[in-house]
Order: structure tokens, then sequence, then C-alpha cells
């Protein structure tokens, strides 16, 4: 009886392991209709949330903005649809010009040097700061007749910050306004607008528009931000500027009225001033998840007012945020490609009367500068 035995035992113990491969199959397959299901229902709530409550929709636009400060904007129409964000971006511009109109009427007290070097402030003062969703840094510049706009030293290309520091011999940089960008990947050599160093036009790309945003400083080491044409600009006596917008403080009162108006969350980076005078440069690190994912206009505006800026503006940000003090870079800029080639850097010295900052634009028709040409 053994021998026939084993054949019987071997089948039952095969048919129960067919059971139980046919109970495991039929399991997996169960739980997978129900996790599809979940994530269908999932997907559903979300998109009703999305689309038909103020809390989804706000967060719906935020995404949008975000992507419209990116390389990646067309990838907004997903969200928001191509109408939609033709009407946004629209919308955003025609905001920013009205931000920069009013006319700035803020006074300032430079304290006397020798007090304050007996008091021994330091010229150039950095500070960490950390928000819902971003790191960053202000930097405050206590005599704002120090600082100078630094340039690139080559033709057909434009320069880092560091390197604009280190060949300076300035104390600290931060960048200054924007460039022509083709496709993100940009020379650096081609500025937006008019770029303005030591009292003179370096460049000026304006074309047949009469005013433009400036975010710049006069003889004085009074901050002049807003929209401005050139005569203005002379008889304001501009000593260093950059067009860029948009003026987010104007005459102590902040110009955007909550987050919803915060034009996504970037990298930023923006300069302010207090009535003592002194300069403050907000810079905020981003699109680094698990360090910093950025701010919008509406947290700096924030951090500018509670720092005691009575004026303000934004500067080119983005991968172009970065932030150098004795020759070493204080923040973590975005690009993946290091730190950019920019065509303009605000740079503060302890003799600025010594800076030497020749015009590399000098005898350049603006029309015939190729943005994205490579040496």
């Amino acid at each position: 009886m053994e021998p026939t035995s084993l054949p019987q035992r071997s089948a039952a113990r095969n048919k129960k392991k067919a059971q139980l491969r046919r109970k495991r199959k039929t399991g997996l397959l169960r739980a997978a209709a129900r996790l599809f299901w979940v994530l269908i229902i999932l997907g559903a709530l979300t998109a009703g949330w999305l689309l038909f409550t103020p809390s989804g929709n706000h967060f719906r636009y935020l995404m949008a903005d975000t992507l419209i400060t990116t390389q990646h904007r067309y990838m907004a129409k997903y969200i928001i649809g191509q109408e939609e964000l033709d009407k946004r971006v629209a919308e955003y511009n025609e905001r920013f010009e009205e931000m920069g109109l009013e006319k700035d009427t803020h006074t300032i007290q430079i304290p006397d040097p020798a007090v304050e070097q007996k008091k021994e402030i330091p010229l150039v003062e950095v500070e960490e700061i950390s928000g819902s969703g971003y790191r960053g840094y202000v930097m405050t510049v206590n005599d704002p007749t120090k600082i100078r706009l630094g340039v690139p030293s080559k033709r057909g290309k434009g320069e880092t910050v560091s390197s604009m520091v280190k060949r300076t011999g300035a104390i600290a940089g931060v960048n200054g306004g924007g460039f022509a960008d083709p496709n993100w990947k940009g020379n650096g050599f081609k500025p937006i607008g008019v770029v303005i160093s030591q009292g003179k036009v370096y460049y000026n790309g304006l074309g047949n528009n009469s005013a433009t945003q400036i975010v710049g400083i006069d003889k004085n080491g009074k901050m002049i931000a807003g929209s401005y044409t050139l005569n203005e600009l002379k008889n304001l006596g501009i000593q260093e500027a950059v067009t860029f917008q948009p003026r987010i403080i104007v005459n102590g009162k902040g110009l955007i009225k909550n987050e919803s108006e915060g034009w996504g969350i970037a990298p930023r980076t923006a300069m302010g001033q207090r009535e003592d005078g002194a300069i403050i440069f907000v810079v905020i690190d981003g699109r680094q998840p698990g360090y910093s994912i950025g701010a919008s206009l509406y947290d700096v505006q924030q951090i500018m007012l509670e720092h005691g800026a009575v004026i303000a503006a934004n500067l080119d940000g983005g991968s172009s945020t970065v932030l150098v003090k004795d020759n070493n870079i204080i923040n973590r800029p975005s690009s993946e490609y290091g730190e950019r080639y920019l065509p303009t850097a605000f740079l503060v010295f302890e003799h600025p009367e010594q800076a030497d900052i020749p015009n590399i634009w000098e005898g350049l028709d603006p029309k015939e500068i190729d943005p994205g040409k490579k040496k």
C-alpha cells in the first residue's frame, strides 16, 4: 500500500499548491482592482477639489503661476488652459506696469560714516532666513553709496557674479537685471532694457519704448524703482540701475495684496531700502525639494517690510539668483549647470571709487547682439 499512497499524496499537495496559487492570483487581481478604483475615486475627488472649490482653484493657479516663471511655461496650459494662460500672463504684465507708476516720495537719512565707524557697524551684514517652504538670506549694505553695478569683462558672454566679485575686488555681489535668454540657454550678454553704471548709460535696448521699469540707486545713495524715462532718470541723478519689475513696495506700503497675487513659487532676488539709507537684498533659494522650494513675491514683500524697507523691487530670480560674499557663494543656486553667466550684478565695494568697470557694450548695436551665440 505504501508505494501507491506516495503519488496520491504528491498529487494532493500539487492540487493544494495550485489552489493556493489561484487564490493568491485572485487576491492580487482583486487588490489591484480595488487600488484602481481607489485611484479613480481619488482622482475624481482631486479634480473636483481643484476645479470646483476655492482652495483647489487657488492651488491650481499657484501651480500654473509657478510654471510661468520657469522655462516650462507652456506646461501651465495643461493646468489652466492656453486661453487662461495667455490671459494670466497679460494680466500680470499689466499689473506690474501699474505697480511702477505711483510717485515715490521716500527720503533717506544716511548716517555720518565717521560716526558709524565708531559704532563699529560693518558695511555688509548677512542674515539667514526661512519661512513656509523656503530658505534664504537677507544681505544689508549699511552704506548705499558703496554699491556699483558690475558688468562682464569680455564681449559676447555674460559673467558669473562670483567672477565679477573676485575680478573687481568687491566685498559682495548679487545678481541684477534680466537678459534675453532663448530656451533658457542664453549667453548672458544681452540685457533687457537699460544698464546704467557710474551715472552713464552703458546699454539701451528700449527701442521705441519711452519708459522702463528701473531698479537702482542715485548719486546720493537713494534707491530708485518704478517706471521712468531716461530723461527722468538723468534728472534724478541716477547712478546705477537695471531694468526689471515689479516694484513691490513704495512709500512704505506693500503693493501685493495677498498670496494669490504672488506670481507663483520660485527662487527670488529683490532689492529694497530702509529710511536710514541701508540697502536690503533678499535672496531666496528654490526648486530644491527637501531644502527650499522657493517663495512668492508676496513672501518677499513681507520679508522686506519686516526688515524696514520703504521701497523695494524684484530683480532677476530663478536660476540667476545668487549671493556672493568674501568670494564665497552663500546661497544654493538652482541652476543645474552651476552659477549662471549674467550681464549685470550689484556689487559692494569698500572703496567704490577705485572700481574699474568699463562699458563692454560701447559701440555695439543691441539689435545685432545674438543672445544665444556660444563662443
